[in-house]
């Protein structure tokens, strides 16, 4: 997929960054009203500059693959591997030995400090594209013209490969698509219609009805996408309907359900209940509370997270190939989490 994404972007350079017809006017990327001061001029922010002052305006997703997997992140993955490997010191010394000012070691010790993210996400990016009056076009990055030291979203001139991922019955005006997502679902399902297995996904997402999710955190704060790249982590909702779609009725798929529902039908209810006449503590009862609240709560963690889940056909009672003239509906036994089962 990063082959049709990188001829997209040659045919952009091929038009000439004046044939840029407007400015993306997404509401919650960024701003574009941010002082001088409040964006520094950081070493990813140099490369990503130099990069299109070379090639042209970037997708999105290359942005953000960029950003999320430059060489200092990858360093300090290697060193944390290292410190792992040999027993996971408390007291250890990082070393740059070199000239300069200690910006890679910087980048570095951010990496340690963004671990948890770095290991447990998978670096998948999304390509952003709006609805106009000349049809679907992708939104890139560019250098702002009128700031040197600043970037800015703008509409490509003419049709990308990104749009074959768009539905041809597409209602909203704005999409986020992902590929590399679509790639490993493809793979997923075929492994699992062949061998057998499940996939469970659980993520922010929705079931191909949000738009404009797209942003970026700092310190566990919003923070403007296009500022000081390099220092805040890069995420996007997941589009459920899109990885459906993806799985091509090689297997069956269940949800997307929220958390709430998924861990009640779980029994985090009675397992809270358990622990709670297990505990002595008052502090220890007030932790499991508190983390209850977090999991659950529709305005925390209980409607923000989705889980959603692939399986063999085979794995659901009376399957297509075990339906008869009187069924409308393949009968399917119950799944652990979702009460609500989705044939595709």
């Amino acid at each position: 997929m990063s082959v049709l994404v990188r001829s997209g972007v040659g045919q952009l350079c091929a038009v000439g960054r004046a044939a840029i017809p407007s400015i993306w006017r997404g509401k919650y990327f960024s701003s574009g009203n941010e002082p001088a001061e409040n964006n520094p001029v950081t070493p990813m922010l140099r490369h990503l500059m130099y990069k299109i002052k070379s090639t042209g305006p970037i997708t999105v997703a290359e942005y953000m693959k960029e950003v999320l997997t430059n060489p200092a992140k990858l360093l300090g993955i290697w060193f944390i591997s290292e410190w792992m490997a040999t027993g996971k010191s408390t007291a250890f010394q990082l070393v740059e030995l070199g000239p300069g000012r200690g910006t890679l070691v910087g980048d570095i010790l951010r990496v340690f400090s963004q671990l948890g993210s770095v290991l447990k996400n998978c670096d998948v990016s999304v390509h952003l594209v709006e609805k106009t009056p000349q049809g679907w076009r992708e939104v890139f990055i560019d250098i702002d013209p009128q700031v040197s030291d600043k970037l800015r979203f703008v509409l490509a001139p003419s049709a990308t490969p990104a749009e074959v991922f768009i539905q041809h019955d597409e209602t909203r005006d704005h999409i986020e698509v992902c590929p590399d997502a679509g790639v490993i679902i493809e793979e997923l399902s075929r492994r699992i219609a062949l061998t057998g297995g499940a996939a469970l996904v659980a993520d922010y997402g929705h079931d191909g009805t949000k738009t404009d999710t797209f942003r970026g955190f700092c310190g566990h704060k919003l923070h403007d996408v296009l500022i000081a790249p390099g220092t805040a982590d890069l995420t996007a909702d997941v589009d459920f309907s899109f990885l459906r779609r993806m799985a091509q009725g090689k297997v069956a798929s269940l949800g997307p359900i929220t958390q709430h529902t998924f861990l009640k039908n779980m029994g985090i209810d009675v397992r809270l209940k358990v622990l709670l006449d297990k505990s002595n503590e008052p502090s220890m009862k007030q932790q499991l509370l508190q983390g209850y609240d977090m999991l659950m709560n529709p305005k925390k963690m209980g409607e923000r997270f989705n889980f959603f889940a692939l399986l063999p056909h085979q794995r659901l009672q009376g399957g297509r190939d075990q339906m008869n003239a009187r069924q409308s509906k393949p009968f399917a036994s119950p799944v652990a989490g979702f009460s609500e089962l989705a044939w595709q």
